[in-house]
């Protein structure tokens, strides 16, 4: 046998076959896991038709994924390679070396992970990073010029808008790869050897890592260079204590400090390449110092002495300037510029007669308050308990009978929350959609204080003519419903309740011809929904069938963000009545914080307010600071289809241009808008509460005044919220004393700002609302801001001290405590300002609502006041003439409702149970405040033997009390006509209590 070793061959080591197996399907998992969220997104876009915003965004993102993580990973895999490549054969021998060789042969078997892992994950990070500006890119490629310029460089609007974030990102992250690569090359370096902290004879870097090092150094500087030049353009956007834009110490101090702070950083750059050929540190060290040394003195000291002793002692005449330019941009970025200034000589003198030439207005003054109805509308007309009302409702005008009437309106949505017997069938398959608008005219009730609906109950009663009544979209959907069948498979989606078909009707959305969601009856579409929703019902359940759709993302507010997601969408989303649909409406705003110059302002803050503090319905903005906006799209969400419609509202704006040109396809234009739809656009709330915010500053138009400060506004609190939060904007027809005729309005107004409590109007600001009805074409006028400017010296109330008023009241508070007696509460509603008579008018509704049992609000009395004259009445029209002299000159929209009728049918498809027979807490029939034949309990106290004014007064309170009693039982019952037999005696009774009460205080 030969002594020759024998050579055993290693065999390759087998891999499992069930390792292999689970990574495979651990892979599959990962992957339908990813597809489940990304490909249902673009089966849904698809289907609405948005593919290319999806496409276009995700596009973007992946090339500055793919860019800036390519580009982190190569400068990081540079420094790593080249460190190591050029590391001495052989290190010093010194303490520091001998310390590192540990270190050296610890990181040595993991060296190849390490150049690989570390770029890779460092790329990743900054490849997200990157991905995140996708719209701060496309802003800067697709830019569309402003045509104005600023007023320091000359340089287009667009350059501060578009152009300079772009840039300042590129270098921003370019700082980032240069900074992350130096402390790599830096540690490489020394591990190898190349770089020597301490001691040993000679250089302390090789040849080759001084030239790595110094590069590096060099283009460090470069990058600093062109930030400090930057800086100079961003001047114009800053916030300052005063006013937002460069002041004066900025312009004659800053700006020539970053210029030449550019100049030292190039310098500096240049010697870090002289130090890479000369071999020395001392060039770039010492200009290092140079430049830290020139930052505090030139950057820091000389700006500050500058403010300190040259513009401060005369900060009204070297700023008068700047000031000016913040006022002038802030009025252009905000859409100010035409703000019609009125000087308004109110008068408080309430004389007869005085509303004879705002008849108009007058008619049209709203008495329901859209925040207090939700409850009347929920109890009279919710119908069914799976149905709901928004807890704040809208306000808009819709044409009846030939005349436009302010109408306030809700959609009855879906309410799963209201079943008893919830199921996934239920749930998604079952109850799918609500069902039908329910509208009530603004300025009366029925004599009960019930909403006058003229749009009603299951089907619909119609006032506003024949529409598509299911609404599978809208602020309160399920999350999903699948809808759709086979023929011949039976309907199972309730449609709506009715007794006569034996309590319900059913039905199938129609899928073949209508798409409303991406279809879902293949299996593999099946899945991927499943999982997204984590619902295994969705694969396994008959109800899905090759005919079904599924509709999900379904709140209008979301879609339109979905497939606009470069706009700011308003907190406020209503439905309207157009073209025979129900379409939600959504405005949309283009911003931007780099208007040069502009004021700046948060968008949560400025449009906060006492109701989006207390409404679920309306959404609060994200914090955003802005510092210009515009109203650019108005969108709309088809509420039976969720067809989304995004119409290019200004045109002219150059933001709303340049994502036009990134999204070509997505905007439609203003041409197709028809007339009915055009006509229930508005004036967005948002847009009108941002520009009310800076008019209570500038309104000022002097450069010098608006330095003093002494003429700023302030809006107030609201009078009927408990705490300091602002009195929200109303919707309100009226005539501003320029106007020929009355129009739809957003209205607000203004007490003195600063530190004073002083509560006296200053300022009353209205903007028109009407769009008009005209296809394709906003009517002339719409938009116009016009502000009455009161004199300096008004004593005009405010509505803090117009609400004192009414609460202090004798005569008014003797009343609302009486009405507060027993088991009622009372509830004031909306304070509102209108400027008619030629003075300011004030109109609070006052509601009574059940404190316990079935509650909802029905309006029973309405303050007035004009002046220091204050109406107290059971109608709006009985008010009015009350302060007015006996006649105010106009009829208000309740007149004719001061005698007791019938109110309106109860919706419930069952009738109302009758009252027992004999009653025993129901009024008499007919009701009277004479005494009867005595009843147990008596309905009406006889008359006291004792006439003296303390026994009629005690009478009349004990009859109040009981007449309280027999509202609250007819309440419970449903008996509204003996629940308005009731109030009448009670509005007798306080009649007597008071004037008992005067009596005893005349004796």
């Amino acid at each position: 046998m030969s002594n020759a070793s024998v050579r055993v061959q290693s065999q390759p080591r087998r891999r499992s076959p069930l390792g292999v197996t689970v990574a495979v399907l651990a892979a599959v998992v990962v992957v339908v896991l990813v597809l489940a969220q990304i490909w249902t997104e673009v089966l849904w876009y698809n289907q609405l038709g948005f593919i290319e915003v999806l496409r276009t965004e995700w596009f973007t993102r992946g090339a500055l994924f793919v860019l800036g993580g390519a580009l982190m990973a190569a400068a990081v895999w540079s420094s790593l390679t080249i460190g190591y490549r050029t590391r001495p054969v052989y290190a010093p021998a010194s303490p520091e070396q001998v310390n590192l060789d540990q270190y050296r042969e610890a990181v040595e078997p993991l060296r190849r992970l390490v150049t690989i892992a570390g770029p890779a994950v460092l790329g990743f990070f900054a490849g997200v990073a990157a991905s995140q500006q996708w719209e701060t890119i496309q802003l800067w490629f697709n830019a569309v010029p402003f045509g104005e310029v600023d007023p320091q460089f000359g340089i287009d609007l667009s350059f501060f808008v578009f152009v300079l974030p772009g840039i300042r990102f590129v270098v921003s992250f370019l700082m980032a790869v240069v900074v992350l690569s130096t402390i790599v090359a830096v540690a490489t370096h020394y591990l190898y050897g190349g770089l020597r902290a301490t001691g040993g004879e000679g250089e302390r870097t090789t040849r080759h890592a001084r030239i790595h090092l110094a590069t590096l150094g060099a283009l460090f500087m470069l990058l600093v260079a062109a930030n400090q030049w930057l800086d100079r353009y961003s001047l114009l956007t800053k916030s300052g204590a005063a006013i937002d834009g460069a002041t004066y110490s900025d312009v004659h101090a800053v700006l020539p400090s970053k210029a030449i702070l550019t100049g030292v950083a190039v310098l500096v750059a240049a010697l870090f390449a002289v130090a890479a050929v000369r071999g020395t540190w001392r060039l770039p060290a010492i200009g290092l110092g140079l430049m830290v040394v020139s930052a505090i003195v030139i950057g820091g000291i000389y700006p500050a002495i500058v403010q300190r002793f040259q513009v401060t002692p005369n900060a009204q005449e070297l700023e008068r300037e700047f000031y000016q330019r913040n006022i002038d941009a802030t009025k252009k970025a905000f859409g100010l510029e035409g703000v019609e200034t009125i000087p308004y000589q109110a008068t408080t003198e309430a004389v007869a007669g005085a509303l004879a030439d705002d008849a108009e207005p007058t008619a049209s003054i709203r008495l329901l308050d859209p925040t207090i109805v939700s409850n009347s509308f929920r109890q009279l007309q919710q119908n069914k308990q799976y149905y709901n009302f928004a807890d704040s409702l809208s306000v808009d005008r819709y044409v009846i009978d030939g005349e436009s009437r302010d109408t306030v309106i809700a959609a009855r949505e879906l309410y799963l929350q209201g079943l008893g017997s919830r199921s996934w069938v239920n749930d998604h398959t079952v109850f799918t959609h609500g069902f039908g608008i329910v509208a009530a005219y603004g300025n009366t009730t029925t004599v009960d204080g019930q909403p006058a609906f003229y749009e009603r109950d299951i089907p619909s009663i119609n006032g506003l003519g024949e529409y598509e009544e299911r609404i599978y979209f809208g602020q309160n959907s399920p999350i999903y419903s699948i809808v759709g069948a086979p023929e011949g498979r039976g309907d199972w989606e309730l449609d709506y309740p009715d007794d006569a078909a034996g309590g319900q009707v059913n039905t199938t959305f129609p899928t073949r011809e209508v798409s409303a969601g991406p279809a879902v009856g293949d299996p593999w579409t099946r899945l991927l929904y499943a999982l997204k929703f984590g619902d295994e019902e969705i694969l396994f359940s008959d109800r899905v069938t090759p005919e079904s759709q599924i509709l999900y993302d379904r709140d209008p507010r979301s879609r339109v963000a979905k497939v606009a997601p470069y706009l700011t969408l308003d907190q406020r989303v209503y439905p309207a009545v157009a073209d025979g649909r129900i379409k939600w409406i959504v405005d949309g705003y283009t911003t931007t914080d780099a208007y040069p110059y502009a004021a700046a302002r948060s968008l949560d803050e400025a449009t906060a307010d006492s109701l989006t503090r207390s409404s679920e319905t309306i959404v609060d903005l994200l914090p955003e600071m802005v510092n210009y906006i515009r109203n650019s799209v108005k969108a709309t969400v088809d509420a039976y289809d969720g067809t989304v419609t995004l119409y290019a509202w200004d045109i002219e704006d150059p933001i709303l241009q340049t994502w036009a040109k990134v999204f070509d396809t997505s905007l439609s234009p203003m041409s197709e808008i028809s007339g009915e739809l055009m006509s229930h656009f508005r004036y967005p709330e948002d847009l009108f509460k941002v520009q009310r915010e800076l008019l209570s500053q500038y309104h000022v138009d002097n450069a010098t005044e608006f330095y003093s400060g002494q003429d700023f506004w302030k809006s107030p609190d609201d009078p009927v919220r408990s705490g300091t939060v602002l009195q929200p904007p109303y919707y309100l027809t009226l005539k501003m004393p320029t106007q020929d005729e009355a129009t739809f309005s957003l209205t607000s107004s203004y007490i003195p700002g600063g530190n004073t409590d002083r509560n006296v109007l200053t300022g009353f600001l209205a903007v028109d609302a009407e769009t008009g009805n005209t296809p394709g074409e906003v009517r002339e006028g719409y938009g116009q801001l016009r502000l009455l400017e009161l004199p300096r010296n008004s004593t005009v109330p405010g509505p803090g001290q117009v609400q004192n008023n009414f609460n202090s009241d004798p005569s008014v508070s003797t009343t609302l405590n009486l009405l507060r007696q027993g088991n009622s509460n009372v509830i004031n509603g909306n304070l509102l300002t209108l400027p008619v008579g030629g003075g300011l008018l004030y109109v609070q509704p006052v509601y009574v609502q059940a404190s316990e049992g079935t509650r909802f609000p029905l309006l029973q009395k309405v303050l007035v006041a004009f002046g220091d004259k204050i109406g107290f009445a059971d109608t709006l029209d009985e008010a009015l003439d009350q302060v007015f002299g006996g006649d105010s000159g106009a009829d208000a929209g309740d007149a004719g409702n001061e005698g007791p009728t019938t109110p309106s049918p109860s919706p419930e498809p069952s009738p109302s149970p009758e009252p027992t027979d004999p009653p025993t807490t129901e009024p008499t029939d007919p009701p009277t405040t004479e005494p009867t034949e005595p009843t147990d309990p008596p309905t009406t106290e006889p008359a006291p033997e004792d006439d003296s004014p303390r026994a009629a007064l005690e009478a009349a309170l004990r009859d109040a009390s009981q007449a309280m009693r027999d509202s609250d039982a007819a309440l419970k019952a449903g008996d509204f006509a003996a629940y308005g037999a009731a109030q009448e005696r009670l509005q007798d009774a306080i009649a007597r209590a008071i004037a008992a009460e005067a009596a005893l205080g005349a004796a």
